[in-house]
């Protein structure tokens, strides 16, 4: 592998990254699920295990429906790239309001696997894993922009 086709894949892998935090803050589940190879799996331990698009489109949609709001923020982990397949890591901060009222900070870490595929670089599996949580009531709110 070219020096040149390594740079490409992990900027392509950093995109495919950048765009799953997008499709979560956007709220389009759809797109989410297409980020993900037809096998791939999305684990958030103690909370849910979906595998193939079908099952990520579904959790997700079902996940999303619980929030007020949500914000995401990924900061660039490792990239280890083995030919076609890659291995990662992801580290991501997060506040959320849920629906039921509770909220919080937190600080996880998500551990991937990569595959190429004729579409480009897709998650083959994505498993998060929280590092620190703070439950404490948000008091800030959610501000809607009128001219979006």
């Amino acid at each position: 592998m070219s020096n040149i086709q390594r740079i490409v894949d992990r900027f392509e892998i950093e995109a495919l990254r950048g765009e799953f935090t997008d499709t979560v803050m956007m709220r389009d589940p759809d797109r989410l699920a297409s980020l993900f190879t037809e096998d791939g799996v999305w684990r958030i331990p103690n909370l849910v295990e979906l595998t193939g698009r079908e099952q990520i489109r579904d959790g997700s949609k079902r996940l999303q429906s619980q929030w007020d709001f949500f914000v995401q923020t990924t900061h660039p982990g490792i990239i280890q790239l083995e030919g076609d397949t890659a291995v990662g890591r992801a580290y991501l901060s997060e506040l959320a309001r849920l629906q039921n009222g509770r909220s919080g900070l937190n600080y996880a870490v998500y551990h991937d696997r990569y595959r190429r595929t004729e579409d480009g670089w897709k998650f083959a599996e994505r498993v998060y894993e929280v590092r620190y949580f703070d439950p404490t009531p948000l008091s800030g709110s959610a501000q809607i922009d009128s001219h979006a």
